[in-house]
């Protein structure tokens, strides 16, 4: 690192769990964004501050007016531009040293494969359930950390899932493909800093895994009520016949 990575990444230093040791491992790691919306704007903002080496973002989407409520990577002049472009902008002015690959499109397929067998950490900040089941297949197969989380109403919820350690379960452990596909805020709306609450939680989450520090949300659901700004959490358990993480 050089004086001007001392200095900026200073307050994380001086902590024992990260020190220069950490911050090495920080500015290496690559991590991989699916969703540029209100969960992925906070999320990469973070990670981009905390100095992650390489951040890849996919969002097939344009920003919208009825966005900037949330999605806080986005600005009133963005209106019309790409999402992945407009968040890569605002990542870049951030911290200039921190590699942003942005990309419109949706993650499907080989490519999703791909760049999940690539990243250090993914986190799923998506609004459909079809491309949350493609990610999480994806990271079991290549026993890549997912950090998951979802916004709606005053309502959030964040796990984790480290398939092929720790005993975990996978997304799928938790919802089947049966769940209820319009249960997103586009229908049912969602207060802005519930957004900004549980994107910043999944930043620390993949900090913490990339790291090796502390204890993550492996094997519980962290819920969170905002109307009586409770916190609850479920203990999870792998599904012996989930169909995506199950032993032959």
């Amino acid at each position: 690192m050089n004086d001007q990575q001392l200095l900026r990444y200073s307050r994380q230093i001086m902590l024992p769990q990260v020190d220069i040791e950490g911050q090495q491992k920080l500015l290496t790691a690559s991590v991989l964004i699916v969703g540029a919306g209100g969960l992925g704007s906070p999320a990469s903002i973070y990670l981009t501050a905390a100095g992650i080496g390489q951040i890849t973002i996919y969002d097939d989407d344009e920003v919208d007016l009825s966005n900037l409520q949330r999605q806080i990577a986005h600005h009133t002049h963005d209106i019309g531009t790409d999402k992945v472009i407009s968040t890569q902008q605002t990542l870049k002015n951030l911290n200039p040293e921190v590699k942003v690959i942005a990309v419109k499109q949706r993650l499907a397929g080989e490519l999703l494969e791909k760049e999940v067998n690539n990243a250090d950490v993914v986190l799923d900040c998506c609004d459909n359930f079809i491309t949350r089941f493609a990610v999480n297949a994806a990271c079991v197969k290549y026993k890549t950390p997912l950090v998951s989380g979802a916004a709606i109403r005053f309502e959030g919820q964040i796990s984790v899932f480290t398939s092929g350690t720790n005993d975990s379960p996978c997304y799928n452990c938790l919802y089947t493909d049966n769940d209820e596909e319009m249960q997103n805020c586009a229908t049912n709306g969602v207060i802005a800093p519930v957004t900004g609450i549980v994107g910043s939680i999944q930043a620390m989450e993949a900090i913490k895994l990339i790291l090796n520090i502390g204890e993550t949300l492996t094997g519980r659901l962290l819920l969170l009520d905002g109307l009586s700004m409770q916190w609850n959490e479920m203990k999870l358990r792998k599904n012996a016949a989930c169909p995506t993480c199950r032993e032959e």
